[in-house]
């Protein structure tokens, strides 16, 4: 071993043997664009955990008469209401397409880099347009 760090990935086969475990990519040294893909599912899921609840606040002011829905609507259709109905949108259709790229993972395909690459720019152009195509049925 030419590093104590090196020594955190030792394990044993289970026939006893020595091996060198695989350092796991959001550990590396170097930053790349993988690791911000795979942060920013993991965010994203948490985004739509906190979307949900404000949608649950809606389906509650909603069914609780017009003062409570014009506080939610009030807070809603202000710049920051907006903006964090649009970071949710995104947040879901982004956590819907990087799920889809994991079922054909699952599938066994596409792992060869040219694959990996392409689909991250697939990833990124399809939650945008489809956070477009979204707020702009919702706003006509």
């Amino acid at each position: 071993m030419r590093d104590i760090r090196e020594a955190q990935y030792v394990g044993r086969t289970s026939d006893g043997r020595l091996v060198q475990r695989p350092m796991s990519g959001h550990l590396s040294v170097f930053f790349n664009f993988d690791m911000v893909m795979s942060v920013s599912h993991r965010v994203t899921g948490c985004a739509i955990a906190v979307g949900t609840i404000i949608m649950v606040w809606f389906l509650v002011a909603a069914a609780s008469g017009e003062a409570a829905y014009a506080t939610f609507s009030r807070v809603a259709r202000s710049p920051i209401g907006y903006l964090a109905l649009f970071g949710w949108t995104f947040a879901l259709w982004y956590h819907w397409c990087v799920g889809i790229r994991h079922l054909i993972w699952d599938a066994g395909k596409m792992y060869d880099l040219p694959s990996v690459e392409r689909s991250r720019a697939v990833i990124l152009g399809a939650s945008a347009g489809l956070t477009l195509l979204t707020w702009f049925i919702a706003l006509t």
